[in-house]
């Protein structure tokens, strides 16, 4: 999971709103869902900032309800590290992560919606002073966990700013 946050198809004259075939969430809809997908993109899904999301794997892939073991690259700043934590999914893995590293990131709701072949993730996020939604982009196999990461490595990044 190391590319970007882009948004991979031409929607160009559209709304936000028309890529989905269900409502986007609530407290989101009414601020983004008539407004052009680019303005959308660059105002949810831009993740340039401090934090930085490299390399992502589960070290352990067994199946049931247990404990995963997830490693990454991360960057603070200028700062690289590769932290190991076990959670029982990738984004309360990334959360431990970010806060072990010094970035509080509180998911307060979490949606994810189809867009054709696409995966949208959006987080509405609070830091403990201030909240902001944030969202994800991806296409692929892992679309609902990339997603899910850029989601919150954008919100991580929002709420730094």
């Amino acid at each position: 999971m190391t590319s970007p946050n882009t948004f991979p198809f031409g929607a160009t004259g559209r709304t936000f709103g028309d890529l989905f075939a269900t409502p986007l969430p609530r407290g989101l809809r009414d601020d983004v869902a008539d407004l052009p997908c680019d303005e959308v993109f660059a105002r949810l899904g831009h993740c340039s900032g401090p934090v930085r999301l490299g390399a992502w794997e589960c070290a352990d892939a067994a199946a049931g309800p247990r404990s995963r073991t997830f490693r990454a690259t991360l960057a603070f700043g200028d700062r690289i590290t590769t932290p190991t934590v076990s959670a029982s999914g990738p984004v309360g893995a990334l959360t431990a992560m970010l806060h072990d590293g010094g970035v509080a990131v509180e998911m307060l709701r979490f949606h994810q919606l189809r867009a054709g072949t696409h995966t949208a993730t959006f987080v509405h996020a609070s830091n403990g002073v201030r909240s902001d939604w944030a969202m994800g982009w991806a296409q692929g196999p892992d679309a609902a966990t990339d997603s899910a990461l850029r989601a919150v490595i954008a919100a991580a990044n929002r709420l730094a700013g």
